[in-house]
């Protein structure tokens, strides 16, 4: 049997490259990173993490360091769902949501890193693989970025080899947004796909008018338009604003999803594996898109939610992000003309560099 022998927390500020900002969480310096290493009797490892834009991480490592490893070490690494449930119910009462779900997140990514890694098989096999080559676009953070630089960074991405595009919007004056859109659609051409994030910034009213705005650039989606607590007025946006609506990252568990997407208020599901509760849920997510006849896309940690959308034959794009973990990770998300690919490495194949961590531990 499997049992856990220990777990370990890690907690680590990554500096930014550039300042990074959007429409409602303002410049970002430095992201959090909040790693789990559990370890097996027979020696094996399995790694998890989340991460944070620059608040709570502290909360989230007492977490994972005082609260969470004693219903974790002796028990029998095999049964993730039953872990899964023992976490979810003994932290439920002082921690629904928040730090606590994020928490939970990186100890289940760890639980299936484990499991993979000890079954001697990639993640996006043992979830059921469907298809390793995973279509992916970059996401920018890059709502004050001054036009010219905007399409400097898309020129760079496009360099990279990606064949989508994902930009903000949620500026003072709409008229702004639309000019951004209105250039971005001009450069990249007819038909690329182009999608816009407005990270909650609007009412449903403002949404509307801004999504009928945007119609003649033809973006793919429009992307969290309201607040993730408005689903009567995400439907509203859904129905009259005339494009299709990604939402999900700021959705905390199954529930809620079920929720959004049973009153018709979401096109594109779009959990993230590092704060809705883990590979477990977000798997679970994904089939409840699917039963739907609805494509799930995804939010942040691409090197691990790449293996989640190979396993989900109803996936649509990978969201792929600059968050400063690749100069920490030995073999980063490999990007092939407008897909990302699933590697055939045992678990989900990060190999942090914890030496170069330690240096930039919070």
């Amino acid at each position: 049997m499997p049992n856990v022998v220990s777990m370990e927390a890690g907690y680590y500020r990554v500096p930014l490259e550039v300042t990074l900002s959007d429409s409602t969480h303002g410049d970002m310096l430095a992201f959090e990173l909040n790693t789990v290493r559990l370890r097996d009797a027979d020696g094996a490892e399995g790694v998890g993490y989340t991460f944070t834009v620059g608040r709570n991480g502290a909360a989230i490592d007492a977490i994972l360091t005082r609260d969470i490893p004693e219903q974790m070490v002796g028990q029998d690494a095999d049964r993730i769902e039953l872990l899964w449930q023992r976490v979810w119910w003994g932290q439920h009462y002082g921690g629904r949501g928040g730090p606590t779900v994020l928490a939970q997140s990186a100890l289940d990514m760890a639980l299936w890193d484990l499991k993979a890694r000890r079954l001697g098989q990639p993640l996006w096999k043992l979830l059921g693989g469907y298809d390793p080559r995973v279509p992916c676009y970059a996401g920018g953070i890059d709502l004050d970025f001054p036009l010219d630089k905007l399409l400097r960074q898309t020129d760079d991405n496009l360099r990279k080899g990606f064949r989508a595009i994902k930009m903000k919007v949620g500026r003072k004056r709409l008229a702004e947004d639309v000019e951004r859109v209105r250039a971005m659609r001009e450069h990249l051409g007819e038909g690329f796909p182009l999608m816009v994030d407005a990270n909650m910034k609007w009412s449903a009213d403002e949404a509307i008018r801004a999504a009928r705005a945007f119609q003649p650039y033809a973006p793919a989606w429009l992307e969290e338009p309201v607040i993730p607590d408005d689903v009567a007025g995400q439907v509203r946006v859904v129905r009259e604003g005339g494009l299709p609506i990604a939402a999900g990252e700021n959705l905390r568990t199954l529930w809620e999803f079920k929720q959004l997407i049973a009153a018709g208020g979401v096109t594109y599901p779009e959990p993230d594996v590092t704060n809705c509760g883990g590979v477990t849920p977000f798997m679970k997510i994904a089939h409840l898109a699917e039963a739907y006849n609805l494509p799930v896309t995804s939010h942040g940690a691409h090197d691990v939610t790449v293996h989640l959308l190979a396993a989900a034959p109803n996936r649509s794009y990978l969201e792929a992000h600059g968050f400063g973990l690749d100069r920490y990770i030995a073999e980063p998300l490999r990007i092939e003309e407008g897909f990302a690919v699933a590697p055939d490495r045992p678990g989900h194949g990060i190999e942090f560099d914890w030496k170069a961590l330690q240096a930039i531990r919070a």
